[in-house]
């Protein structure tokens, strides 16, 4: 669903993207003259398999920029496409669509490919939940973490106010599981969710007794994994995490884990590939 905040947060990413590139005073489209008032149309087309995601922030970018253009959806967000599908089209003066294409499609294309990895996972992983991380690109983290959900991955959490994650660091600074009890205890007080992050059996044991709600299980065996399954019996919600690739992904959920964190959702997800190419303007030739 495209809220509120998300068209917000993809009005402000087009304001950051379009004034680093300097768009309104582009030197190329400026020397264009008289021609780049004249209209155009240009087609966004998929260039290899993927799944769209942010079509929204396509219009928020030709919204910021001004000049007339109008975007057009072709296909709704998160479906799957094939190289030389048409994602959307553009249509009015061929300088504003000029100057606003690289920031369009330097946005699209990330959203894309976060949301087709994360496809890739969902497909893997045969029913268990595929989670995001905080991993994510210093001021797009609203969009990539929208874009894991148009792939069907699961939001762990935005930001460290939404969950209490007693992390490794944190269970070190507090000396060790057995301390943790007063902080869990404090942070239960605000009603936000607890999770306790442990990489072994007895770890794992250790925290039970302290009822989190979710469990993470570090870096652990597929071995280990299974017998976490068994020893929490369904207590809590049990999230593996640590190295996840398409190659161990299923046979990470077939250990019985409710969920599993991949980081490389958003920290590794590569660009896909999109075009955008005249279909109508000035110079190009009559189709027929």
């Amino acid at each position: 669903m495209i809220d509120g905040f998300l068209l917000s947060e993809a009005g402000r990413v087009a304001i950051l993207s379009l004034s680093e590139d300097h768009a309104w005073n582009d030197a190329a489209t400026v020397a264009m003259g008289a021609c780049g008032e004249l209209a155009g149309v240009c087609e966004f087309r998929a260039r290899e398999t993927l799944v769209i995601a942010g079509w929204f922030a396509v219009e928020a970018v030709f919204r910021v920029l001004g000049g007339g253009v109008m975007v057009e959806r072709t296909l709704p967000e998160g479906v799957r496409v094939e190289a030389g599908d048409v994602i959307g089209v553009l249509r009015g003066p061929v300088g504003a669509i000029l100057r606003g294409e690289r920031s369009a499609l330097n946005i699209l294309c990330r959203l894309c490919g976060i949301a087709t990895i994360t496809a890739g996972f969902v497909a893997a992983a045969g029913g268990v939940e595929i989670l995001d991380t905080r991993k994510t690109t210093p001021g797009l983290r609203a969009l990539e973490k929208y874009a894991v959900r148009a792939g069907g991955g699961v939001n762990h959490r935005m930001n460290l106010s939404e969950m209490a994650m007693f992390k490794d660091n944190h269970i070190a600074a507090l000396g060790g599981i057995a301390a943790l009890n007063p902080a869990l205890e404090a942070a239960r007080s605000t009603g936000v969710p607890i999770e306790v992050e442990v990489d072994s059996l007895p770890q794992l044991s250790a925290a039970l007794r302290l009822n989190p709600d979710r469990i993470l299980l570090d870096n652990m065996s597929l071995s280990q994994l299974e017998q976490a399954v068994e020893i929490v019996g369904g207590r809590c919600y049990l999230e593996a995490s640590g190295g996840v690739t398409l190659d161990t992904v299923a046979s990470i959920a077939r250990t019985g884990v409710n969920g599993i964190s991949v980081g490389a959702l958003t920290h590794s997800a590569p660009a896909v590939d999109i075009g955008l190419d005249w279909r109508e303007g000035p110079g190009v030739p009559a189709r027929g």
